[in-house]
């Protein structure tokens, strides 16, 4: 298994930044490679969505949540991925996974952090964004590959396109939830 587990400081308190991880229809105003998102069922739960598309409804081992296809675009190759949401707990952590063709899973996490609010911002939290999977379970006949290449050369050419991506994400989030551009300092805790 591989892993991506990044994070930034954002000048807000996690009850402030954790509506803009729930909102997954907005991710690909985050991503270069990510076209589109649509939510295709509420889960097993049965729960009502929220306004952002997530819901908030708790969820536990036993219970789904809500499954989201995200269509990805890079290069010649599109794929649309099916995602899960698999527990949510607002305002510090949503975990999900994807549930066809490729083995993978990760969490959007918020943890308070004041103290590393600069002068003149009042709070700050630390957001981190963790994907585990791993990239030779990926179903081959799930993308219709150009002639000559195959699945390890995608493979290989992916990967830095993943972290890449990862990093794209969260900075554009932080300004999403602040309201403005500025520098953000990532910090790469685990890359493959």
């Amino acid at each position: 298994m591989d892993r991506i587990l990044v994070s930034t400081v954002v000048y807000r308190e996690p009850e402030a930044v954790f509506p803009y991880l729930e909102s997954f229809p907005d991710y690909p105003r985050y991503s270069e490679h990510l076209k589109a998102v649509r939510r295709v069922d509420s889960g097993a739960s049965g729960a009502a969505a929220g306004a952002d598309g997530a819901g908030s409804e708790q969820t536990d081992g036993g219970t789904s949540g809500p499954v989201y296809d995200l269509r990805v675009a890079w290069w010649e190759l599109s794929y649309t991925a099916r995602s899960e949401v698999t527990d949510v707990s607002a305002p510090t952590s949503l975990e999900w996974r994807l549930i066809k063709d490729l083995d993978a899973r990760g969490e959007w996490r918020v943890e308070p952090e004041p103290e590393s609010a600069p002068e003149g911002e009042e709070t700050a939290s630390r957001v981190y964004f963790d994907a585990v999977y791993d990239p030779h379970s990926a179903d081959e006949s799930a993308i219709s590959l150009p002639r000559f290449v195959s699945m390890g050369w995608v493979i290989r050419k992916i990967q830095p396109k993943l972290l890449e991506e990862a990093e794209r994400v969260v900075t554009r989030l932080v300004e999403d939830v602040e309201g403005r551009s500025r520098a953000v300092d990532l910090t790469l805790h685990e890359a493959p």
